[in-house]
């Protein structure tokens, strides 16, 4: 494979255009946290918790749909269709939501909008693994968690850049007749549809996943992407590859094989994964910041800057992730990550309880969130993408995809009930927890995938739950 001369500017360019799924999936996801302070008090929904909680978390029940949806479509249409639909529904969330006067129509736009990303965030990197060479894998699919948080990190600005500062001492109704208030957090929504509108448009001109076209009989036109890839001699050892792990499958979603002993228990891996790079904690951070930081002492504009902070450090460490996955390894960053994020958790919850204050909770925070980029964030969807069988693959990533937007939604909907409960120390020691038997679960079930083709992966997979079955 290393003396293939590979097309790295057309493996390049498609990558990119599938990942901006994963752009406008960072950008939907945080742009709420920033205009939170002003459509709550626009919608006078400041005094309950479940509604605070269903306006964060609404956007989760249409990406668990959109996660469940997306193996039919994947398997029934392809990658490529799929992708075009989540452009679309990010273009028409981001217009609505912007425009809601009502809290139900507000809500309504969220569960579009959570639609696409459900779809995105299964598809997107699922196909980016598809037409990435082995050894260029793990980087490559990294850059649609980049883009994921380039997105967290152009809505962080943006809603810095449009909230008019808030003067000491103003009352909700202040800031409700404020332009904050009435305007600015429609703009914050808004200006996602100028990068959703780009993506769709992309979208026709990317080619559609070679597996997906072996898989249904279309092996002319999967040899043609893939010579486009690496040549005619890359393009025939991939499709022998390829012949050999889809030997009587067929196109229809297989429900027997999800349940045969030795797929089972990698569905299980995946599922459990996706539900701990959830239930680690860390996206608390982004969706409920005006707690965090004003529970630390800072006010509502120190708050959005600090945001900005956190989302800068989250893309230099993602940046360093993708120096590393293909280096370092799956397995070894995965076992990082939740050691060390059960660590910083555990001090982070205590600092709450003696109740420090301001730039100590700041620098805590900003280690957490540098050791999730670096870890869990990317490398979750890089093993994700690169577990499951030919055959079934878009079926398992869908079901680990619902999980995940399942977990997603428990631990977004949770915690101001936990944080009223708990408070902000109990709280993180629970995340804390869950991250050190994350780390155990990893130990003793991740094995190592990087530098082997997908076909190589479903192999070893196969051989080591043999192996178990039998002892």
């Amino acid at each position: 494979m290393e003396k293939i001369n590979f097309n790295k500017q057309f493996i390049l360019g498609i990558t990119l255009v599938s990942a901006m799924g994963g752009l406008l999936f960072g950008y939907d996801w945080v742009v709420i946290g920033g205009a939170k302070p002003f459509y709550e008090r626009f919608f006078d929904i400041t005094q309950s918790p479940a509604l605070q909680g269903w306006a964060m978390s609404s956007a989760l029940i249409g990406c668990l749909f959109g996660a469940m949806a997306s193996g039919f479509l994947a398997d029934r249409f392809g990658r490529k269709r799929p992708l075009i639909l989540a452009a679309a529904l990010f273009t028409v969330a981001a217009l609505g939501t912007g425009a809601a006067n009502h809290f139900s129509t507000f809500v309504a736009y969220r569960l579009l909008g959570g639609l696409g990303i459900g779809l995105a965030s299964a598809i997107s990197p699922m196909y980016i693994a598809e037409i990435s060479p082995a050894p260029m894998r793990g980087r490559l699919v990294s850059i649609n968690q980049l883009t994921i948080v380039i997105g967290i990190l152009m809505a962080q600005i943006i809603n810095y850049l449009i909230a008019e500062k808030i003067p000491e001492g103003f009352t909700n109704e202040n800031i409700v007749q404020s332009w904050n208030g009435q305007t600015g957090w429609r703009w914050m929504f808004w200006t996602g549809t100028a990068p959703a509108l780009l993506f769709f448009v992309f979208s026709f001109f990317i080619p559609e996943s070679p597996r997906f076209l072996a898989k249904t009989g279309r092996w002319k036109s999967a040899s043609a992407v893939l010579e486009r890839i690496g040549g005619v001699q890359y393009a025939a050892q991939e499709q022998k590859e390829i012949s050999e792990t889809l030997q009587g499958s067929s196109s229809k979603i297989d429900w027997k094989a999800l349940s045969s002993v030795k797929v089972k228990p990698i569905l299980i891996l995946g599922v459990v994964l996706a539900v701990f790079q959830q239930w680690c904690g860390i996206n608390v951070i982004f969706n409920y910041a005006e707690e965090i930081f004003t529970s630390a002492g800072y006010s509502v504009g120190e708050m959005l800057f600090n945001i900005v902070i956190t989302g800068t450090v989250n893309l230099v460490f993602t940046l360093l992730a993708m120096r590393m996955v293909d280096s370092w390894g799956r397995r070894k960053l995965m076992l990082l990550g939740s050691i060390g994020l059960a660590l910083i958790y555990f001090i982070l919850g205590s600092s709450y309880y003696f109740e420090l204050k301001g730039m100590a909770i700041l620098l805590l925070v900003m280690i957490a969130i540098a050791t999730y980029a670096m870890t869990l964030a990317p490398i979750t969807w890089v093993v994700l993408s690169e577990i499951f069988p030919n055959s079934i693959r878009g079926t398992a990533m869908a079901i680990s995809t619902t999980a995940l937007w399942i977990a997603c939604f428990i631990l977004t909907y949770s915690f101001p009930f936990l944080n009223k409960f708990l408070n902000a120390s109990g709280t993180f020691w629970l995340y804390g927890f869950i991250c050190f038997f994350g780390f155990l679960f990893i130990l003793n079930n991740l094995p190592e995938t990087k530098g082997k083709t997908l076909e190589e992966i479903e192999k070893q997979l196969s051989r080591v739950n043999s192996l178990k079955n039998e002892s």
